[in-house]
């Protein structure tokens, strides 16, 4: 008795009907989670394309344009720039501004790298680390309001203590050599907790591995901090770094409830400028040229930043 052998039909191989329904269900499934994946990243892309992607699109036009809101915007080209150009205001808040940042950024990073290290030493102090990360649960207002008294030339704790040791009262608030320091202060306190954590984070992720290797080599505590350390956090760092100076360029609120960009316009920081510009003076069009010079500035520095982060990499690979 023969048997008949079945064969395939030419030209197309015949998928058995279980790996078909197999393969089925698994396109079926990745069509399921791919819809699940936009159904939560919708909000996301929504929330950007409202409340980033829009004001800045609509920023850049409105720099094209004289806009004082009671009339229609008119299209000037690049009169706005032009302007900018020769502004002696402006050029005067960006010195302030980056006088502002370095200062910010050199106190909130040692700062920061100190605070952590010492909170890494002490792992079991849980409380120790919820005490450096309160000041920025605290909301920028009600931060300066009470550092404005404490700062305060007359009767400010700061000086009070200070007149205990000999030293004479500083009006840190209304002295123009004194308001920069003063306001960095103030940004260095609020913020300085929140890059305390990253960085604390950072140093937990090195193997104790490691530091037992360095000490069989001789290294001390400074050496290993060197050479172990900081190479190691070096990611974490730059991190830290770009998230500082962005924050940095956009300090407001402080400022505003601080200082209102005095004495003399020597607190007077691009955003402060900015916001003059348009709800003072109502020349939407010339502030919308700031924020878009402000927005080119930040977009160049923290490309420098990611290009130096890179080129690090590359030599320690």
């Amino acid at each position: 008795m023969t048997t008949l052998q079945q064969t395939p039909p030419r030209g197309r191989a015949r998928i058995p009907r279980r790996v078909r329904q197999t393969t089925g269900a698994t396109a079926a499934a990745r069509r399921g989670d791919a819809r699940l994946a936009w159904i939560f990243v919708a909000p996301s892309i929504l929330g950007f394309l409202v409340f980033a992607a829009y004001p800045t699109l609509r920023g850049m036009y409105l720099s094209f344009t004289d806009y004082r809101v009671l009339s229609p915007a008119e299209w000037v080209g690049f009169d706005n720039y032009v302007k900018l150009a020769h502004d002696a205001q402006f050029w005067g808040s960006v010195v302030t501004t980056l006088y502002f940042v370095v200062l910010t950024v050199v106190l909130t990073m040692a700062v920061s790298l100190a605070t952590a290290v010492v909170l890494h030493r002490l792992t079991a102090s849980t409380v120790l680390r919820s005490v450096v990360i309160l000041p920025f649960l605290i909301s920028n207002v009600v931060a300066a309001v009470v550092w404005s008294w404490m700062l305060d030339a007359q009767f400010g704790i700061v000086n009070l203590f200070l007149e205990r040791i000999g030293i004479d009262a500083v009006a840190f608030l209304s002295d123009r050599h004194w308001v920069i320091p003063a306001l960095s202060l103030i940004t260095v306190w609020k913020t300085a907790g929140y890059t305390t954590i990253l960085i604390f984070a950072g140093l937990q992720t090195i193997p104790v591995q490691v530091y037992e290797a360095g000490k069989l080599d001789g290294a001390g505590e400074l050496a290993m901090f060197r050479r172990i350390t900081l190479p190691l956090l070096r990611p974490i760092m730059a991190m830290v770094l770009v998230l500082t100076v962005i924050g940095a360029f956009q300090v407001f609120d402080i400022v505003a409830v601080s200082t209102k960009g005095g004495p003399a316009n020597a607190s007077l920081v691009l955003q402060m400028l900015i916001y003059d510009k348009a709800f003072g003076q109502f020349d939407f069009g010339y502030a919308s040229a700031m924020s878009m010079a402000l927005f080119a500035m930040l977009l160049v520095i923290s490309f420098l930043q990611m290009r130096l982060l890179r080129a690090d990499e590359s030599d320690q690979g």
